[in-house]
């Protein structure tokens, strides 16, 4: 699993930390009962303070992705299957709505876009 943290991102590095191990669990890169770094090993990988990898995991685990056991470590949980496509599915409204005010900036059409859609999904324009 490779967490790469970014001073140019405007996220606290936290919030760096838990989207990338959700993204890792959402692509199935990881998965129910894989063991995660400790939180001092994950501090010292990454360069950063302790406070924030226990931070991240504390988040982690109260939204239900991590499940941490007193001296054994913390662990991907079971993960509900429609929960996730859920998040996925939250995932790709967002982007598709950043991908559509970017497309109004440059006066982009709807079918311009939807041409582009097509031909980047790899169908056929009928």
């Amino acid at each position: 699993m490779d967490i790469i943290i970014s001073n140019s991102v405007k996220d606290p590095i936290y919030q760096q930390i838990i989207k990338q191990i959700k993204n890792h669990v959402l692509t199935g890169e990881l998965s129910e009962g894989d063991s995660l770094p400790s939180i001092r090993q994950l501090a010292k990988d990454l360069q950063v303070s302790v406070i924030t990898t226990k931070r991240a995991y504390e988040e982690l685990e109260s939204d239900g992705f991590i499940v941490s056991i007193v001296g054994k470590g913390s662990f991907i949980a079971s993960q509900n299957q429609e929960l996730l496509k859920e998040r996925r599915l939250k995932i790709i409204e967002e982007k598709l709505i950043e991908i559509i005010e970017e497309s109004k900036l440059v006066h982009l059409s709807k079918e311009e876009l939807m041409e582009m859609i097509l031909i980047l999904y790899g169908d056929d324009l009928k």
